[in-house]
């Protein structure tokens, strides 16, 4: 199982970001592409960039399967497949493998100590948009109750993309802007802390001085 991930598009990050309504963060790759082209499930790093804990290693980002998906949840097909892992030995065993697997996947990138994997497992499903983004990103026989709820969806690239090319557009220019800010204030913290440093030596080295002239009077 391999960590390495080709880096993502500026025009897959625009799409995402147009996909959330927001920049994304801690992406790492993109784990599944809709067949119409965009992507739906990312791969997100353990820890966001501020060094926050993600357990959820597949994020379903498409609106369209995601609306979908709530609706399977809102008719409560979770309270569902909940009460068939306590009754089915074999279904339950086959979720704690799909639970296995994801741990793996996210212990490649970095170990969360402490975190359970996501969706509920291994026990009962709390979110099937994690077992969908799983699904989709690990392939078909990995996750039981992702599959299943795959083939409750209707195809929701039928009509078309979620986000179109102007919303892809404006949302990558977002990006820009954020990144620039980014950087702006990487740059402002360097020049604090290379100030800082340069004051600490100016200190010690007048301080050494200090020393010397007080050891050459004695």
């Amino acid at each position: 199982m391999s960590n390495q991930n080709p880096p993502v598009s500026d025009h897959d990050v625009a799409a995402i970001a147009a996909q959330l309504g927001r920049v994304p963060r801690g992406l790492r790759a993109v784990a599944h592409r809709c067949p119409c082209g965009n992507p739906d499930v990312v791969e997100t790093a353990p820890r966001l960039p501020d060094g926050t804990p993600f357990p959820t290693l597949y994020y379903l980002t498409c609106p369209k399967a995601a609306s979908l998906i709530g609706t399977l949840e809102a008719d409560g097909v979770m309270k569902e497949q909940s009460a068939r892992l306590a009754e089915d030995p074999e279904l339950a065993a086959a979720y704690r493998a799909a639970h296995e697997d994801y741990i793996a996947r996210r212990d490649a990138i970095e170990v969360l100590e402490g975190f359970p994997s996501a969706g509920g497992m291994p026990d009962r499903v709390k979110c099937l948009h994690v077992l969908v983004g799983h699904s989709l990103a690990a392939g078909e026989g990995v996750n039981p109750l992702g599959d299943e709820a795959i083939g409750m969806l209707e195809d929701w690239w039928a009509k078309g993309p979620c986000v179109s090319p102007a919303e892809v557009e404006a949302a990558g220019e977002r990006v820009v802007r954020n990144r620039a800010k980014a950087e702006d204030h990487a740059a402002v913290i360097a020049a604090k802390e290379a100030l800082t440093a340069e004051r600490a030596a100016a200190r010690k080295a007048a301080e050494d001085a200090e020393d010397t002239m007080e050891g050459d009077e004695s």
